[in-house]
């Protein structure tokens, strides 16, 4: 099964079926992409399918930089971020939670950066996940 919800590479996900299947966050998701919009001009949107394990996700960038990955689950979503160490940096001289904090300690580390994902099931994820998203285009 894969991580996202939406697991059927022949097709992306339709309006109808993400609004569904995400439930009562649908508006969260709204809420992060309009955000996003209003912060990182211009804003592309692009679905993704990277593989029967992980399914479709929305990939949103801002010119050739990708801010961050949303992908679709049952009932929530995830974000998924690559924090480069300017960025992890950061984000310990912000005020993001010891636990968010520790996600990103804990992430194993890559050549482009360190992968987290936050669950997005409530308005303190979604507010977490915009103070993530403006450390990273900050950095």
């Amino acid at each position: 099964m894969a991580l996202s919800a939406f697991g059927d590479k022949s097709r992306t996900p339709r309006p109808t079926e993400l609004k569904k299947t995400l439930g009562r966050t649908s508006d969260l998701w709204d809420k992060l992409k309009d955000h996003l919009e209003s912060q990182y001009q211009p804003l592309s949107e692009k679905w993704s399918f990277a593989g029967q394990k992980w399914g479709w996700s929305l990939q949103l960038k801002q010119k050739k930089r990708t801010i961050l990955y949303m992908t679709p689950r049952e009932g929530f979503f995830s974000t998924g971020f690559v924090l480069g160490e300017r960025a992890v940096k950061a984000a310990h001289a912000s005020d993001l939670s010891d636990s968010v904090l520790a996600m990103i300690d804990s992430a194993k580390k890559y050549v482009e950066g360190r992968g987290v994902r936050i669950e997005v099931r409530t308005k303190k994820d979604l507010d977490t996940t915009k103070k993530l998203a403006a450390i990273k285009m900050a950095k």
